[in-house]
């Protein structure tokens, strides 16, 4: 299991690709449902701020 700052590293990469699609969501949501407990804050955290995004992607 990865750190929390580890894994919040991770994450950032992952969404800040400019070319980020779908997959890249995905993948950022397998890294957090796999490296972070369920009752975790920071997922909790991560998981709210992806949902924004795909929101966001969405609507553009």
């Amino acid at each position: 299991m990865l750190t929390e700052a580890t894994v919040e590293k991770m994450f950032r990469k992952l969404i800040s690709d400019p070319n980020r699609g779908e997959g890249k969501f995905d993948e950022a949501e397998d890294l957090l449902d796999e490296e972070l407990r369920p009752e975790s804050p920071l997922r909790h955290r991560l998981s709210q701020e992806l949902e924004e995004l795909r929101e966001l992607a969405e609507k553009s």
